[in-house]
């Protein structure tokens, strides 16, 4: 018999506290999703009336190299970048075995016993590089996610190898060290739309920190009151997302295009051998809001659980950032304020998932 999960508090303990993370409440035999869980109606996901974005994916191979096929490519990636804040990519170098290593390790690390992943939450864990739990911010959010987590802060390959979990790191690694270049591709791209020399130190300082995470979404008994996860956008630079089939991603139009209005939000499907990128807020700044973070939220599933293994880059916490300058120059002023990025992360997790809200802490009134 499934235990009593009538209040809140009752699935705070359980899930949060103690470490047994949604995937023990699914378990424990759960019928229902518990009140804690149940989404309020407007943040509820619409399926049925979402749009499937039906672009394809952008083949990275055509960067190498010079050309009309380059400059096709840069500018479908700049496009992207402007408009919806998403996009895929294939042939983007990460070896597609990896991918497939990479989905059956993360089913593999949520099956293990509670104890052995809870030795992880964030009061006990042995390292500040490793944490595990449930939902973003449970001690403040009006409704849980309904998902398991767990985050790795990249220092250098010496201490991952010593900190990491032992079932996960090799794949971790490895997915991370094929992953970097082809996101220093992206952002020459995208910083070259601007002017910016493709071996200018500015690339390297972007993405002078990285963190790597597996999330695990159980199967959920009512997905139309719930979500894997809420609004928001991330708070770097750019986010290599790897999804399996299931699907369950999606994004808000910021514009109306050829496949949406402004407002919508639109199911990105999964694409087999792509990889899911996005811009974050810090692209948004520097770029004095020519490059949109996308406003992003996931969707759960009754038929079976769905994992995804994002790569956050970002840079170093000491960095100052402010809207580079040639592009407010040409704008003619500056929609951001300069600040230290330690001060925006403490902004951005400090708070729940409330859209794009987090980028208000960098905001210029200019009303």
């Amino acid at each position: 018999m499934a235990p009593s999960f009538e209040d809140g508090n009752s699935v705070f303990e359980f899930v949060v506290r103690r470490g047994n993370g949604v995937k023990g409440l699914v378990d424990s035999g759960l019928s229902k999703v518990p009140e804690a869980y149940v989404q309020p109606p407007k943040e509820r996901i619409d399926k049925e009336n979402a749009v499937k974005h039906g672009l394809p994916p952008i083949d990275l191979s055509k960067l190498d190299g010079f050309g009309p096929d380059h400059d096709e490519v840069a500018d479908q990636i700049v496009k992207a970048a402007e408009t919806l804040g998403f996009f895929q990519v294939v042939n983007h170098g990460v070896p597609l075995h990896l991918l497939e290593s990479l989905k059956d390790t993360a089913h593999y690390f949520f099956s293990l016993p509670p104890q052995r992943k809870a030795v992880y939450r964030s009061d006990v864990s042995p390292s500040p590089l490793v944490k595990y739990g449930s939902s973003f911010m449970p001690e403040k959010e009006k409704a849980l996610e309904w998902k398991d987590y767990i985050l790795m802060q990249y220092t250098n390959d010496d201490e991952a190898l010593q900190h990491w979990p032992q079932e996960i790191k090799g794949v971790l690694l490895e997915y991370l060290r094929s992953s970097i270049g082809m996101v220093k591709k992206l952002l020459q791209v995208l910083l070259g739309n601007f002017g910016i020399k493709p071996d200018d130190p500015m690339i390297d300082v972007l993405i002078g920190k990285k963190m790597l995470s597996m999330n695990f979404y159980p199967a959920c008994p009512n997905p139309d009151l719930t979500v894997g996860v809420g609004r928001h956008s991330d708070m770097g630079t750019l986010t290599v997302l790897l999804q399996d089939g299931i699907g369950g991603l999606y994004v808000k139009m910021e514009q109306d295009m050829d496949y949406g209005k402004k407002g919508d939000w639109i199911e990105i499907p999964p694409t087999p051998n792509a990889l899911v990128i996005n811009v974050g807020d810090m692209l948004q700044i520097l770029s004095n809001g020519k490059y949109k973070s996308a406003e992003h939220r996931v969707r759960t599933t009754s038929t079976s659980s769905r994992v995804s293994i994002p790569i956050f880059t970002m840079p170093k916490e000491t960095t100052k950032i402010v809207p580079l300058s040639q592009v407010v120059k040409k704008d003619g002023t500056a929609l951001y304020r300069e600040f230290v990025l330690i001060d925006y992360m403490k902004n951005f997790f400090g708070n729940a998932h409330e859209g794009k809200k987090s980028l208000d802490f960098a905001k210029i009134n200019l009303t």
